[in-house]
């Protein structure tokens, strides 16, 4: 299909992995317009770029589009999806579109569970000459897409909607594999296993990371099916390829630095044992495409990605530092905290507080749990993988559509003695932990915040919303 002028409408263009596609339609020549329900700051960004915005859903906006998007939480109840019906328009969801948008590239297609924004942006810093399309911004290049001409493509692939199988998979990269987004799969965990073997199978080149139980059991079934015959594949055991780990501070940003097989010392931006694994699997689907050299040197153009470990705000005698993390389930929180605990310490261990000052090392998470569904589904390991903060706060759910299902919150958690507030607000360099009539409970303004979770608590970390 010839995008170049073809007048193409996103429904639900406020969501990263539909922005992403509205800014790689852009970028060949397409006029691209959108809708959402609200304006987010993904939305304004569009706007600026001369993307035209409507808000919220407006039917009237279809009667002259030749080609409509709609992301994957859009019902066939949306307006605009029936006039799109009415009229015999092209409707596609974000997942059938993906296999004409990708299928003249040779993708990079990254999937995992956890861990595969970071990889991709890292992958991306790598490989600067590739496009990528990324669910997540980009401190490199301040975006979630990166233009190019290349016929390589960095594409962070979604499971959760099945539309990693349209990704055209040149390298099919696994970070790891856990039961999330069942829903998808009608609840059974070996459907995803199985849908995660068809994306290995469909590439040239698989990158696994060993260290994940179910990724061991697929490699094995990949074997078995004698992908060998046809495809490469590289496994990554960290335990035994990743050696001599350490983690110093550059400004107060966190870097982390390590040895990889016999290819070498390295080092990358970023804090944890994950971030070294992140890393390397990156690394390992870029070591045939670039000189070694070249890779070491790329590595280091990596700035983080906006949501993942995202410090805001330093921490300063008179100042908290504030941190912002996308972490919403008990793996990814667990790591997280890790991660804080860890910097934490390189803080104390460069004297960035004087010994009299009054502000602390004290690390506090604002937890904003992330749909009903996922509470219920890893409800025991949610409430065991809070034990590396010093103190709690937890905000209402996220519902992201679901129905609410309830929980005691406050017995669940009591092992912790949580802080329940509605919502916080930024107040300059200080946290507001506010009641149900926007009354201010209490203030955070030393140690280390960190937020928690994929709803809005980013916008409020960030005096936003």
């Amino acid at each position: 299909m010839d995008f170049y002028k073809l007048r193409v409408h996103f429904i639900g263009i406020g969501g990263i992995g539909v922005s992403g596609l509205a800014r790689f339609l852009k970028a060949q020549g397409a006029i691209i317009s959108g809708s959402d329900i609200m304006d987010t700051s993904i939305t304004q960004a569009l706007r600026n770029e001369g993307i035209n915005i409507n808000i919220p859903h407006n039917k009237e906006v279809i009667a002259d589009k030749d080609l409509i998007i709609h992301s994957a939480i859009i019902k066939d109840s949306n307006i605009e999806v029936i006039e799109s019906k009415r009229l015999h328009k092209q409707l596609l969801s974000r997942k059938e579109a993906l296999k004409i948008l990708l299928s003249k590239k040779k993708v990079l297609s990254i999937c995992a569970a956890h861990g595969k924004s970071s990889t991709s942006a890292i992958l991306a810093a790598i490989l600067p000459h590739s496009g990528a399309i990324i669910g997540a911004i980009s401190k490199e290049f301040q975006s979630n897409v990166r233009v190019s001409k290349d016929e390589l493509l960095v594409f962070e692939a979604d499971e959760s909607d099945k539309s990693f199988l349209n990704s055209n998979p040149y390298k099919s990269i696994v970070i790891n594999a856990e039961a999330e987004h069942l829903e998808s799969y009608d609840n059974d965990f070996m459907k995803l296993q199985d849908a995660y073997l068809a994306f290995m199978q469909q590439s040239r080149h698989v990158i696994l990371n060993m260290q994940c139980q179910v990724l061991q059991h697929l490699y094995a079934r990949l074997k078995n099916a004698n992908f060998n015959e046809v495809g490469e594949i590289t496994c990554l055991y960290p335990d035994n390829d990743i050696r001599n780990i350490t983690y110093e501070l550059k400004d107060l940003l966190p870097y982390t630095t390590f040895n990889l097989k016999d290819l070498g010392d390295f080092s990358v931006y970023g804090i944890g044992y994950h971030n070294a694994i992140n890393a390397s699997i990156a690394i390992l689907s870029a070591i045939d495409l670039l000189p070694l050299e070249e890779i070491k040197k790329n590595l280091l153009a990596f700035k983080g990605i906006k949501k993942r470990f995202d410090i805001l705000q330093n921490l300063g005698e008179n100042t908290p530092c504030i941190i912002d993390d996308y972490a919403h389930h008990p793996t990814e929180i667990i790591a997280t905290l890790e991660a804080t605990k860890k910097y934490a310490e390189l803080l104390r261990a460069q004297n960035v507080l004087k010994k009299d000052s009054n502000n602390t090392y004290k690390i506090t998470a604002i937890f904003q749990p992330h749909k009903y569904s996922r509470l219920r589904d890893n409800l025991e390991a949610f409430c065991q993988c809070f034990r590396g903060c010093d103190s709690l706060v937890i905000l209402p759910v996220w519902a992201a559509g679901e129905e609410p299902i309830a929980f005691d919150f406050a017995s669940l958690f009591s092992e912790y003695k949580p802080i329940f507030a509605n919502k916080i607000k930024r107040d300059k360099d200080k946290i507001l932990l506010l009641d149900s009539n926007d009354r201010t409970i209490e203030v955070l303004q030393e140690g280390i915040i960190i937020g928690l979770g994929a709803g809005d608590i980013t916008y409020q970390l960030r005096g936003e919303k």
